[in-house]
């Protein structure tokens, strides 16, 4: 059932057709006339000619050029092309011949000096037939770049999504073995009942309040990163008491830099869940330092020779979201030599709006 809209459309079109014509009717009346013949045989010519116009310019703007032209055919556009052209001027040669009869009375002396020039008539027609063909193809070709815009428009969005969700997950899975870490320590001590219980739950609790609210965010300052990583080591430090050594440099050229948040905390949690103990004590070295264009990290701890140096979640984790965030924009080098494990991150620093 048609809508009224789109009757409203169709006739539109439809006057905009009628008034094109009508132009075109004028332009070969003055086009084809002279001063020694009359406006009114002029004028009877050029509707001769106007059957023959229009359905050779349809054909081509809805036929020969939008399923064989835009869609690659060549030659069965150019074949039919010379088909259409030959039909054309045979119906043209048609409505020259009843003109001459109909005006002329079949005294050729009579007849318009304009009208007795077959490639004289032949170019008018065709020059209406081009420039219509030109304008259509240029139609064609616009809505062609709109559509593969909107289709490339509709892929990136997918892309993004997906990465969106990629990295949603690798949050999730980040989250949990974070918590898990922490309230496993904590549980040891409760059970002790000890002291630094109540401070151990504020650390924590500053640490959920930026899991909460800012781990979601797609990037953070990087102060506020530094700030959650030493939130962490704190709590770590009361976990072994004096069996740990944590050596910090940290060095920023400014307080605007941006990181993905939780980005850090992996290589960080790894130091301390397969670092092992040397000498009665776990040695870790984190150096951060910042320039306006790169952010440089480093962390080094002590392990054993058969140790797991490398294993946990997070890492895994950390390398698929440097690959969604900084792609072609990071370098990662880990190194596990006989006594240390070491990681070193190098990222170019991008502006975010």
């Amino acid at each position: 059932m048609f809508t009224r809209s789109f009757i409203l459309k169709k006739t539109g079109q439809g006057i905009l057709h009628l008034l094109f014509w009508v132009a075109v009717l004028f332009f070969f009346t003055y086009f084809f006339g002279t001063s020694q013949t009359p406006f009114k045989d002029t004028l009877l010519f050029s509707l001769f000619l106007m059957p023959t116009t229009i359905a050779t310019t349809y054909v081509s703007t809805y036929k020969l050029i939008p399923e064989y032209l835009i869609t690659k055919r060549y030659w069965r556009f150019a074949l039919y092309g010379v088909y259409t052209l030959i039909i054309s001027v045979y119906l043209l040669m048609v409505s020259i011949f009843f003109s001459l009869i109909y005006l002329s009375n079949f005294e050729y002396a009579e007849m318009n000096p304009a009208t007795k020039n077959i490639i004289f008539i032949i170019t008018a027609v065709y020059l209406v037939v081009f420039v219509v063909s030109a304008f259509k193809l240029l139609k064609l070709n616009l809505e062609q770049v709109s559509k593969t815009k909107a289709l490339e428009t509709k892929i990136l969005d997918t892309q993004l999504k997906l990465k969106e969700q990629e990295l949603n997950y690798l949050k999730m899975q980040i989250h949990p073995h974070f918590l898990f870490n922490t309230l496993n320590t904590m549980y040891g001590f409760a059970l002790k009942k000890a002291d630094e219980t109540p401070e151990m739950i504020l650390k924590l609790s500053n640490l959920l309040d930026y899991l909460l609210y800012q781990a979601e965010k797609p990037f953070v300052l990087l102060s506020e990163e530094i700030a959650h990583i030493k939130d962490y080591i704190e709590l770590e430090k009361m976990r072994f008491h004096n069996t740990l050594n944590v050596d910090m440099n940290i060095s920023l050229t400014s307080d605007t830099i941006t990181i993905a948040p939780m980005l850090l905390i992996p290589f960080i949690e790894n130091s301390f869940k397969h670092g092992s103990i040397q000498n009665g004590v776990l040695h870790i070295s984190i150096e951060l330092t910042s320039s306006l264009e790169h952010i440089y990290f480093r962390i080094t701890n002590t392990h054993s020779e058969n140790g797991d140096a490398q294993g946990g979640i997070g890492l895994e984790n950390i390398k698929k979201r440097l690959e969604l965030l900084y792609p072609n924009a990071y370098q990662l080098t880990i190194g596990d030599k006989a006594k240390t494990f070491d990681v070193e991150l190098q990222l170019k620093i991008t502006t975010h709006a």
